[in-house]
């Protein structure tokens, strides 16, 4: 796998905190008006992190896995709305949300610096992306972060859009 992604992936939980912590501790919970534009799923900062966990251990983790073990599997996307709500992620303690985060990464990065060519050349089925090898499967892992990136920022736009209005 090559240095760049691999470096992306084991710095984005920093990248993630960060951008986090960025957003003022009363807007974290906040839902702007208008998800118009938004370059990532409708949630709320905390959701964002609760939701890049869960893709990382129960998308990700097992999408490796099964493409490891299985002959050219369908890998099924994971419908994150219903288990937004159903796993109460408004209600996450951030600072547990990070560090289960934290450590489902190094175990993602840990299993791919592993990987030789012939396992990164496995193939599967990507629901909604259509056939791919266990390397683009990373780096698709290696994009999704950073439109939750992008979508912390983009909520940033929209809270100093407010407080502006506001006279904040």
């Amino acid at each position: 796998m090559d240095k760049t992604t691999l470096n992306a992936l084991a710095l984005f939980p920093l990248h993630l905190e960060a951008h986090y912590k960025a957003i003022p501790a009363e807007y974290r919970h906040w839902t702007p008006p208008s998800w118009d534009g938004i370059p990532s799923e409708h949630f709320t900062a905390i959701e964002q992190l609760c939701h890049v966990r869960d893709i990382e251990i129960e998308g990700y983790h097992e999408r490796i896995r099964r493409t490891l073990e299985e002959a050219h599997p369908l890998l099924p996307s994971i419908d994150s709305e219903p288990l937004a709500h159903e796993r109460r992620y408004s209600e996450a303690d951030a600072d547990e949300v990070l560090h289960a985060f934290r450590d489902a990464r190094a175990r993602t990065v840990d299993t791919i610096v592993r990987l030789d060519r012939t396992e990164l050349a496995r193939t599967a089925q990507f629901e909604g992306y259509g056939p791919l090898t266990l390397r683009s499967l990373v780096h698709y892992l290696c994009s999704h972060d950073q439109q939750h990136l992008a979508g912390l920022q983009w909520l940033l736009g929209k809270i100093e859009s407010e407080r502006a209005l506001a006279g904040v």
